[in-house]
């Protein structure tokens, strides 16, 4: 049986425009058919919907101001029937008019511009804004910068959040709101890429795209990260080779179970989850117990007050930036920055006992008699907050990395294997260069860095001089880095993506390791990217930035992390961890460059976020395939249940 090919609404808006202009006797008869292809092609628009055509006379409207109202669920518009199509087509064929794709001799930098209006509302919709307008990239103060007709003018980079979409040649952007260019042909929207890309790998890193200054960047072991096209994708064929079986019912619902407010006359900052009886809601002024359930934390306990005045435990230092549970829970570490100008770094630590809510110790970091500072401080390992006889954590600073001994009353920083001094002095004070900015531990106490330059570095749990593999990044400071109790997989946060990494590779012999244990050579798949749409991008604010980016909780061997999940503005953003690994995912058809996923779920607050968590996987229930997922603004905290049913 013969297959049709049927116009698509962009080429059969080409074909009316050029028809009404040679043959203006057919205008009743053009305007029939696009009313009668509209409607077969549905009335619906998704978030990212189809562009809409515009008649000739129609104004170019504005740019409309930025709305963040609550998410619709995704939907694709519907396909157009079969019927209605063949009846359009067989009414051209009986004109004998034939199709045009395209304008004739177009510049090959042609486009039209649309504007997406409205939001999250119901009547969102794209406008046209230029029927006819032509792209450009141009040097400006020795950055590139994208140029489309008179309207836009904007540099090149992540926070573009360009999503390019093949099949039907368009690229979508942020830029003061967000556009879409629809390009004539398919040349044309290939070079618009080309160009787009090798812009972006100058402006990051300083240097013209070609394959020398790849390697330069990348370096000789990491080819899949330059040429991500041609790597080789067995790793993440092997993942998904290793999946559980899907529960049943694949949609999931989120569903609120509880709320509870901050305590008056304090805003809460983070949240430090325990896995056994209680969770603590860290404020500017005081800590906050909580209680856990299966569905999530709720019900106020003790409070410990650590500035201001009156209340149990007044204790006289700032605002804590970190916040570490340790003793099998009952002791937390409280990490306040130094002084107002050096707000990243600190001196010491507070010790507080959970139990009698008080103070019991202040640590000073001190290296042969002198003060120096840590910027993040971290648990050994991912479960080690659970033992009850830990007394060492971890720490860093911009080129410092160590481990701390609290059963000696000034803090030693040890090496792992040797003694506490000396090693340090000759192997974890690191050149300036490397720039930690924060760090995790997996399940056997092995270290994951990232850096200020997009680095991401592995160190094994024997030894912190050397770097057993040091990932070479995007080119975006790495904010957050995560890492999965088994040590397979490093999740990075940047302002604007989210960097998923596989650590796996197969040694000479065949074996399976990870970049923990020694180093991967050239056997290293290409990373994915997590990115927001480019519309819920804008709607999370112009200058909102991801930040903690993580996996759901386990601490235990032969567990999955099911989950990510990572925060910007008033929304937390939930991606499914197996879709993530799964090169079939439909997110990645058609993809060019490295495989970046979009699908996700969004927690809308109504104020900004400061973190979201997964609960330890204890707390999941039998009717949800994850532990409850606790969202903290500054006025309260909220508990989700991630729900099998409909």
């Amino acid at each position: 049986m013969p297959t049709h090919k049927y116009p698509s609404t962009f080429e059969f808006e080409s074909f009316c425009s050029q028809f009404l202009h040679q043959s203006p006797k057919f205008e009743t008869l053009s305007k029939f058919l696009s009313l009668s292809l509209s409607a077969a092609m549905g009335g619906s628009h998704s978030r990212e919907g189809d562009l809409e055509s515009e008649s000739e006379e129609e104004q170019e409207e504005s740019e409309p101001e930025s709305e963040e109202e609550e998410q619709e669920p995704k939907t694709q518009t519907p396909p157009a029937s079969t019927s209605s199509l063949d009846s359009i087509d067989s009414k051209l064929k009986a004109l004998n008019l034939k199709y045009s794709k395209s304008p004739s001799n177009p510049n090959p930098n042609a486009v039209k511009l649309y504007l997406h209006v409205g939001g999250s509302s119901p009547g969102a919709k794209w406008i046209l804004s230029d029927r006819l307008t032509t792209f450009s990239f141009a040097r400006s103060q020795s950055e590139w910068v994208l140029n489309v007709g008179s309207k836009i003018r904007v540099r090149v980079g992540p926070e573009l959040q360009l999503k390019p979409f093949p099949d039907h040649l368009r690229s979508d952007f942020v830029a003061d709101g967000v556009w879409a260019l629809k390009f004539f042909t398919k040349e044309s929207f290939a070079s618009f890429q080309l160009q787009y890309q090798s812009c972006l790998f100058e402006n990051t890193y300083g240097f013209e795209a070609n394959d020398e200054n790849k390697n330069r960047v990348f370096g000789k072991d990491f080819q899949a990260w330059a040429k991500p096209e041609v790597a080789d994708d067995s790793i993440w064929e092997d993942a998904e080779e290793s999946f559980e079986k899907p529960p049943v019912k694949e949609r999931r619902d989120l569903l609120e179970e509880f709320e509870e407010a901050a305590n008056e006359g304090s805003k809460i900052q983070s949240l430090a989850l325990g896995a056994l009886d209680n969770s603590f809601l860290v404020g500017d002024s005081s800590v906050q117990v909580v209680r856990n359930f299966s569905h999530g934390v709720h019900g106020k306990g003790l409070s410990v007050k650590f500035s201001g005045s009156g209340g149990r435990g007044n204790y006289g230092f700032s605002t804590p930036k970190k916040a570490l549970l340790m003793k099998a829970e009952s002791n937390m570490l409280l990490m306040s920055p130094d002084n107002q100008e050096r707000l990243e770094h600190s001196t010491g630590v507070h010790q507080l006992d959970v139990e009698t809510g008080k103070i019991v110790t202040e640590w000073k970091f001190e290296k042969d008699g002198a003060d120096i500072t840590m910027r993040d401080i971290a648990n050994d390992s991912k479960g080690s907050q659970l033992d009850p006889s830990e007394s060492t954590f971890l720490g860093l600073d911009d080129s410092r990395l160590c481990r701390w001994d609290m059963r000696d009353k000034r803090g030693v920083v040890q090496n792992i294997a040797s003694s506490p001094v000396l090693e340090w002095t000759q192997g974890h004070q690191f050149s300036r260069g490397t720039n930690f900015q924060c760090f995790a531990s997996a399940g056997d106490g092995s270290i994951v860095v990232g850096s200020l330059d997009g680095k991401i570095r592995l160190y094994s749990k024997s030894s912190m001089r050397m770097a057993k593999t040091a990932f070479p990044g995007l080119g975006s400071p790495i904010t957050h880095v995560d890492v999965t109790y088994d040590g397979k997989w490093i999740l990075g946060t940047t302002d604007t993506y989210l960097i998923l990494i596989s650590t796996v590779f197969k040694d000479k012999d065949g074996r399976e390791k990870t970049g923990f244990s020694g180093r991967m050579g050239n056997r290293i798949a290409a990373p994915r990217m997590l990115k927001l749409t480019p519309l819920d991008a804008h709607l999370a604010g112009k200058d909102n930035k991801f930040h903690g980016g993580q996996f759901s909780w386990v601490t235990e061997n032969g567990k999955q992390e099911r989950h990510l999940v990572a925060t910007v503005g008033k929304f937390s953003i939930i991606w499914n961890f197996q879709q993530v690994k799964n090169s079939k995912h439909e997110c990645y058809r058609n993809q060019e460059g490295l495989k970046t996923c979009y699908c996700y779920k969004i927690v809308l607050r109504d104020e900004s976020i400061v973190d979201s968590r997964f609960m330890h996987e204890k707390f999941a229930v039998s009717d949800s395939p994850e532990a409850p997922l606790v969202v903290a603004t500054p006025q309260k905290v909220s508990s989700f249940s991630i729900s099998n049913r409909h």
